[in-house]
């Protein structure tokens, strides 16, 4: 628990920050669709980070966007608005294992995973790449959770996550995310590029890309409502 609380307490101070993400669908024959999605990421003190992801590109899923109100020790608030249907749709807690926006991320996979809800066991050290990652595995406290546990690599100088493999609740090998492309913001917070997420059981895979960080914009509270997420464009 010690490297995740680490961990943790370097990456946060940022305040505010907006992104782009290109997020590259690929089935099992390699077949891709892109979409085009707008990031807007709010720290809160003594709770979880808000969140609001909206989509661009292509028509069929412009103005759908998602707001995660996420929380340290309760189940996280996700709310999913449909443009097509003018409403909002709350994401409930047995529904946090299904496919957000039909990618290999789930709802539960799309906020920051907040260290009080895992309990943790060291399992070794080992070389990833030229750097030595210290790996650990987390069990869900939840009871909601789609994972069994996840095994997660961290590297032993940054605290950078590199990999994460899911277990599913039968405690098979679901998936696995891989991390690339760090890159260090306001001379102390590394971000992550690239984000790819394979699904051992289907062969479809999805690689989020990240772009166009801008922190300490000036977000508060007020950009993250349901009536925001109405208005997000």
């Amino acid at each position: 628990m010690q490297i995740a609380l680490e961990a943790h307490e370097r990456g946060t101070g940022f305040g505010d920050f907006t992104a782009r993400q290109t997020m590259v669908l690929r089935n099992r024959h390699g077949q891709e669709s892109r979409r085009d999605v707008r990031i807007k990421i709010l720290e809160v003190d003594d709770d979880g980070d808000r969140s609001m992801f909206v989509f661009d590109q292509p028509r069929d899923v412009k103005g759908t966007a998602f707001l995660v109100h996420a929380h340290r020790t309760e189940p996280d608030d996700q709310w999913l608005y449909l443009p097509a249907l003018k409403r909002v749709k709350r994401i409930s807690s047995s529904n946090r294992s299904g496919s957000f926006m039909g990618s290999e991320f789930a709802y539960e996979d799309m906020t920051a995973q907040a260290v009080e809800k895992f309990t943790y066991k060291y399992l070794r050290d080992e070389a990833c790449g030229e750097l030595t990652c210290s790996v650990t595995e987390r069990t869900p406290v939840e009871k909601g959770s789609g994972y069994s546990r996840q095994v997660v690599w961290h590297d032993r100088d940054a605290l950078r996550i590199w990999k994460v493999e899911y277990y599913d609740r039968k405690d098979e090998h679901l998936k696995t995310l891989e991390i690339a492309d760090y890159q260090q913001y306001l001379d102390q917070y590394w971000f992550a590029g690239t984000m790819t997420m394979m699904n051992h059981l289907t062969g479809k895979s999805t690689v989020l890309n990240w772009s166009d960080y801008e922190f300490q914009t000036g977000l508060d509270d007020g950009d993250f409502t349901q009536t925001s997420l109405r208005r997000a464009r």
